[in-house]
């Protein structure tokens, strides 16, 4: 444990958490009380003893899609690198299957059922949702379609702390007026209420807070530099103020554009390890992408790889790097289903939309650059609520257990200590546009339980002994599939949860000649589409003309 030492005015890091922490003020702590004066002079006012933060934030990114995270397709020697130096929770969850809810949920460090925002802003809920021909059993519960102002968010929190604070990327968080700087950020750049990029992944962007610049431009390089610019300009022993800075990429959301060079290479790749006969299977409601095969996906999240190595090369080339904490995740699964249909998340079930674990669980990295820590990875299931407390406890501030009453702090974790045994809880009273079902779901220990709301329906899960999610144990235990249910609808109840309702409007009939439709026209389509990209005259969509412009 670590702890701020009141000292004239000077905050000081216990020397055994960072070795490397801004030595001169260090060294404060070791002279007398002369050398305390001359460190108190206006120059040294300047330095900084509080780390930076570098919060990155992938989209719809999938538990596998990395190289430090099993695939052997798509190239990430950037994040493999950030993995190497930090520490990799491989049970790390998002909030939710869908991203505004997730983000919220990093934002103040509650579940979804408790912040209100349980799909994604824009999704159809109650009755509109028959508007799009579904044709299910209920309708979509209501939920809040920005961010509460009345919430005191992280930004808000280290702001406090002193920090100032910089947001580049996606934001899906609500319309004006409750934008980035609606809610702690000093400064947005390319936030606002869209969730993917409207103008595509090549300048002109189409984005009102991210004004164009160079024709053919890639939006997460250019995100990257609008970052760095930000650290080079605030460095901390200029300013002496520590900067937080939320890198959200819009990259890997669809829809999905890569270079044709990027594009080639991924081709290849696939065609040298044997193309898979098929790549689907159908799920409930949609067909299920099985093999990571699509070079126009890899070739994307190959960039936003580059714009990451481009960041952490920045802060080593600026000094900063030993001063920067850095965190990675995604905001939900990989789209495996529905939306471009880019990737795969085997062995993990589903994906984004689903409340299985392909679906909920993510990568994320922590790299605390000087701490004492015992360990490189960490499989304790922790949440994209912990966040919040965890970097206030690493830069010093106090923890705000009335704010973050979802998130715990994981420095225990970091530095391979314990922390006590906690529930984690999922509330998506949706119908998700990838063929997710109306469900909550609890963890604790190696115990998932899912409750469908469609016919109260429970699924339990060991995930210890069956991570696929194959079995369903709830017949043979039902003592515990009692106890974690009574326990997640006592949360849900005390937050004041909204539930689905039944449509009194239901026709099974047309639900089942829709799913035929799905099954017998849309997945054959699927197949078809796939093996396009993979043909050796493939040819991009017209929106991707500034893809051959040299960034």
């Amino acid at each position: 444990m670590y702890q701020w030492m009141p000292l004239t005015g000077v905050r000081m890091l216990n020397i055994k958490f960072y070795n490397r922490m801004n030595f001169r003020n260090l060294k404060v702590a070791l002279i007398g009380l002369s050398s305390l004066l001359i460190a108190c002079s206006p120059k040294t006012d300047k330095m900084q003893s509080q780390p930076n933060v570098l919060f990155i934030l992938a989209d719809d990114l999938g538990y596998r899609d990395l190289g430090f995270m099993g695939s052997d397709y798509y190239e990430t020697p950037n994040l493999d690198q950030l993995a190497r130096e930090g520490v990799v929770f491989t049970n790390g969850y998002a909030g939710c299957q869908v991203c505004s809810p997730s983000r919220a949920s990093i934002m103040t460090g509650k579940f979804p059922a408790r912040h209100g925002i349980t799909d994604w802003i824009g999704a159809p809920s109650g009755e509109n949702w028959r508007n799009i021909g579904r044709y299910n059993k209920l309708l979509p519960a209501e939920y809040e379609h920005a961010l509460p102002a009345a919430y005191t968010t992280l930004p808000e929190a280290l702001k406090e702390a002193g920090y100032t604070t910089f947001f580049a990327g996606k934001w899906h968080l609500g319309g004006e007026g409750s934008w980035p700087q609606d809610h702690g950020f000093d400064v947005n750049i390319g936030g606002w209420h869209a969730g993917s990029p409207i103008g595509g992944y090549f300048d002109p962007y189409q984005n009102p807070n991210l004004p164009n610049r160079k024709p053919g431009e890639n939006l997460s390089m250019r995100l990257a530099r609008e970052t760095v610019d930000f650290l080079a300009k605030n460095n901390s022993d200029e300013t002496g103020q520590p900067v937080f800075a939320f890198l959200s990429f819009y990259a890997v959301h669809g829809p999905i554009q890569t270079t044709p060079e990027k594009w080639a290479k991924y081709q290849a790749k696939a065609k040298a390890k044997g193309l898979a006969e098929k790549a689907y299977e159908m799920g409930h409601f949609l067909p299920i992408r099985q093999v990571q095969d699509n070079p126009v996906y890899a070739g994307l999240v190959e960039s936003m790889d580059d714009a990451i190595g481009y960041v952490t090369a920045s802060l080593k080339k600026m000094g900063l790097d030993d001063n920067t904490i850095v965190i990675f995740t995604s905001d939900n699964g990989g789209v495996a289903s529905g939306d471009s249909y880019s990737t795969a998340n085997l062995p993990l079930r589903g994906g984004k939309g689903y409340q299985f674990e392909g679906g909920i669980r993510e990568p994320y990295v922590i790299k605390v650059p000087g701490m004492e820590r015992s360990v490189s990875s960490c499989d304790v299931p922790v949440s994209g609520t912990d966040f919040y407390p965890t970097i206030l406890e690493l830069v010093g501030a106090d923890l705000r257990p009335e704010a973050h009453n979802d998130g715990v702090s994981l420095v225990p974790l970091l530095k391979g200590e314990r922390i006590a045994e906690r529930s984690l809880i999922w509330h998506y009273p949706h119908y998700g546009n990838q063929g997710g079902e109306p469900s909550s779901i609890i963890r604790k220990g190696d115990w998932k339980l899912i409750y469908y709301y469609e016919d109260e329906y429970i699924e339990l899960y060991n995930l210890g002994e069956d991570l696929e999610e194959q079995y369903n144990l709830a017949s043979r235990h039902p003592e515990k599939a009692t106890s974690l249910q009574n326990e997640l609808f006592t949360y849900l109840d005390e937050v004041g949860a909204r539930y689905p309702q039944k449509d009194p409007q239901y026709d099974a009939e047309k639900e089942q000649a829709y799913l035929k439709g799905v099954h017998e026209r849309f997945m054959p389509q699927l197949e078809q589409q796939r093996l396009r990209y993979l043909n050796d005259d493939y040819e991009p969509n017209s929106n991707w003309w500034g893809s051959k412009v040299n960034d």
